[in-house]
């Protein structure tokens, strides 16, 4: 299934309501289950950006579908790339 990882980035919106990011964590990760996107992984990090999701779906249109309701929301932005196993990648590059 392709895996997709997602950095984020808090909009001033979602800075301001950051005390409640666990909870629409949780709240995405359901949302995500119920249209067949499974959220691995949930990170809160420090550095250039907020937060990592990794993610996957058995379609891109699922999982890009799902992100762009999460921006929608207001509260963060997201810059995501599919990533790959090695064994994913050594069948690419052979």
């Amino acid at each position: 299934m392709p895996r997709y990882i997602s950095l984020i980035r808090f909009t001033q919106q979602g800075a301001k309501a950051i005390k409640q990011s666990a909870n629409r964590a949780r709240a995405f990760a359901e949302g995500a289950a119920k249209a067949g996107v499974k959220i691995e992984e949930q990170y809160w990090t420090l550095g250039a950006c907020d937060g990592v999701v990794i993610l996957s779906a058995d379609n891109e249109k699922k999982a890009l579908h799902l992100l762009t309701e999460l921006a929608a929301a207001g509260n963060v932005r997201t810059e995501t790339m599919q990533a790959f196993s090695d064994a994913e990648f050594d069948a690419i590059v052979k």
